[in-house]
């Protein structure tokens, strides 16, 4: 009996207590507001994946890119970005022939790196206005609210209430809105084809 139970239990709590620290290993970050992960990322551009390698089960994945535009950053001819292997590990999917717009930090050996804690998602056409935006905006502070009642404390700040609808990855806010500074120097949201307004 005692064999059985070395032979069988003992490796079944093993893999048991393997499985519970990688699900603690698992991304965890709060969403973030495009025009935040522009203005807080070292480096923001426009760049088509060409190529993939990965360099083992645990490595970072490396994505050949061909640079199509440095929206913010040290200027320099990126030509390979970075990212988790696993989605777990906060690792983002591109796919080869597509066009991204690609927010993040830089490595220590200066190449750009994609997380899901940032913003990273093929580019669009109206991409280029909301960038224009997002540069106005970075003076700005976008709070996010989770539930109500939300505040501003205040008139540098933009509450972000997307999160509040059952639509919220689609909400107006978050694809076609940047908090962007008045004249007055308070902050409001802007929506591409509107007048600002607070909200």
């Amino acid at each position: 009996m005692m064999s059985w139970m070395k032979c069988c239990v003992f490796p079944l709590v093993l893999l048991c207590m393997w499985q519970l620290q990688e699900g603690a290993h698992a991304c965890r970050c709060l969403p973030v507001h495009p025009q935040t992960a522009f203005c807080e990322s070292d480096v923001v551009i426009k760049a088509k994946v060409v190529a993939i390698t990965t360099a083992g089960e645990f490595d970072d994945i490396k994505y050949g890119i061909k640079l199509q535009k440095i929206l913010r950053g040290p200027i320099k001819n990126y030509d390979t970005i970075y990212t988790a292997a696993s989605s777990a590990a906060c690792g983002v999917t591109l796919t080869i022939g597509v066009e991204y717009f690609i927010t993040g930090p830089l490595m220590a050996n200066g190449a750009p790196y994609a997380s899901s804690c940032y913003y990273v998602v093929p580019w669009k056409s109206s991409h280029n206005i909301l960038v224009e935006r997002y540069r106005m905006g970075c003076d700005c502070k976008i709070n996010r609210c989770f539930a109500l009642p939300c505040e501003i404390s205040g008139p540098n700040e933009c509450l972000w209430t997307d999160w509040l609808t059952e639509n919220s990855v689609d909400d107006v806010k978050n694809k076609q809105c940047a908090c962007v500074k008045r004249s007055d120097g308070s902050c409001a949201w802007y929506k591409e084809v509107a007048s600002p307004g607070r909200g």
